[in-house]
């Protein structure tokens, strides 16, 4: 495997889904920028979803 800082990415994939939550808490009456958020975080879903195989291989003996 080559070498990935696997932590630091998902130190990041948590970070974007904070802000996005943090966002879409705040869209109150804007319906466009609630529906975008709710994509951006089932993108988000999708990368925590990839690096759980990441982790699961690393941890693997």
């Amino acid at each position: 495997m080559n070498e990935m800082d696997i932590k630091g990415m998902d130190a990041r994939i948590k970070a974007l889904k904070k802000s996005a939550e943090e966002l879409k808490a705040m869209a109150g009456d804007f319906p466009a920028v609630y529906r975008n958020t709710s994509r951006v975080l089932a993108g988000i879903k999708m990368l925590e979803l990839n690096l759980s195989d990441l982790l699961d291989q690393e941890l693997l003996p």
